[in-house]
C-alpha cells in the first residue's frame, strides 16, 4: 500500500459574520476535493467566521465552541467521505475568545489549535493568545501539525512541531496585501529548514478595508515549491506528499562526503537565549 497522501488546499473568499454561507462553501469544496482523491482538505484562517472584526464583542457574536456546530457539520461530511479537514474559525471558551482551527476526521472531532502569535490586525487585536502547547496528530500514516497565519513568522513554531514528529505542517492564513513577502517565502523556508512538507492556505477577497491576495503555497521536504495558487482568485488545488520521505531527515548528497541533517544536528545547548523570555531592545553590546 502506498504511503503517499493526496492533500487539498481551498483558497476561497468568505463573507464576514455569515457562517451559514461560509459553511456551505466549505462543505461543497470538501466534496470536490474528495472527488479528486484528497484525504485531507485545508481551509483558510477564520474561513467559517471571517476575520475583519472591529471589536471583541463583534467577534464574539460569531464565535462558537470547539467542538461545536460547525465541527459537527464538517465531521459528518468527513465521515461520509472517509477524510479529514482543517478549517479556521473564532472559538469561544467561556469568557475567552481564540483564533483557532479545528481538525475533524471520519470519526468526528480530532483536535484544535489556538493561534499563539497575534499581530495587530483584524480580530487578533481583541482576542486571547493561544494557551496550549504545540501538538502533532497522527491521521493514520500522516503526522500533522497546525499553525495559523502569523505563527508562520516564527521558525520555532514549525521546528517544535517537527521535533514532535510532524510530516506536514499546515498554516491556515489570512494574508492581506502587506503580507506578500510572507506568501512568497514561508512555505519553502519552513519546509526546507525542517525537512517536512508545508502547506499555507490563504483566502481571497476584500473585507473591512483589507484586500486578501491568495497565493497559497505548498512545499516539499527539500524546499521545492509544489504549488503556488493564483493571486486574487478562488482555487482548489491538490498536492501529493510522502510522509516516509519527510521522516528521513538526513540528506545525502555524497555518502560520507556531503551529508546534511538540519534537525538532528542542532545545538540546543547554545540556544538558551531563544527561551530566556527577555524582550529584544536593540543590538546587543558584546563589549566589556
Amino acid at each position: 500500500m502506498s504511503s503517499k497522501w493526496i492533500v487539498a488546499g481551498v483558497q476561497m473568499n468568505c463573507v464576514l459574520a455569515d457562517k451559514p454561507a461560509n459553511l456551505a462553501v466549505m462543505t461543497r469544496k470538501l466534496g470536490e476535493a474528495a472527488d479528486r482523491g484528497a484525504k485531507l482538505v485545508v481551509f483558510p484562517e477564520c474561513a467559517l467566521t471571517g476575520y475583519g472584526f472591529d471589536s471583541r464583542s463583534q467577534a464574539a457574536t460569531v464565535a462558537e465552541p470547539v467542538p461545536g456546530p460547525a465541527v459537527e457539520t464538517m465531521g459528518r461530511e468527513c465521515a461520509r467521505r472517509g477524510m479529514w479537514a482543517v478549517f479556521g474559525l473564532l472559538e469561544s471558551a467561556g469568557d475567552r475568545l481564540f483564533n483557532a482551527c479545528a481538525l475533524v476526521g471520519p470519526n468526528g472531532f480530532v483536535a484544535s489549535y489556538r493561534k499563539i502569535h497575534l499581530p495587530c490586525l483584524g480580530a487578533d487585536r481583541f482576542i486571547d493568545p493561544g494557551d496550549r502547547p504545540f501538538a502533532v496528530h497522527d491521521l493514520g500514516g500522516l503526522k500533522l501539525g497546525m499553525n495559523i497565519c502569523f505563527d508562520g513568522s516564527y521558525p520555532e513554531s514549525a521546528r517544535i512541531l517537527t521535533l514532535l514528529g510532524a510530516d506536514l505542517v499546515v498554516l491556515p492564513t489570512n494574508w492581506a496585501s502587506g503580507a506578500r513577502k510572507m506568501a512568497e517565502l514561508v512555505s519553502a523556508a519552513r519546509a526546507w529548514e525542517n525537512h517536512i512538507y508545508y502547506l499555507a492556505v490563504n483566502r481571497v477577497g476584500d473585507e473591512s478595508g483589507f484586500h486578501y491576495i491568495g497565493l497559497s503555497s505548498a512545499a516539499d521536504y527539500l524546499g521545492n515549491i509544489l504549488h503556488f495558487a493564483r493571486e486574487d482568485a478562488e482555487e482548489l488545488f491538490i498536492i501529493e506528499i510522502d510522509p516516509t520521505a519527510a521522516a528521513q531527515k538526513r540528506v545525502v548528497h555524497c555518502h560520507g562526503s556531503y551529508e546534511i541533517d538540519r534537525v538532528n544536528w542542532r545545538r540546543p545547548d547554545l540556544y538558551g537565549l531563544l527561551v530566556a523570555g527577555e524582550p529584544f531592545k536593540g543590538h546587543f553590546n558584546h563589549s566589556r
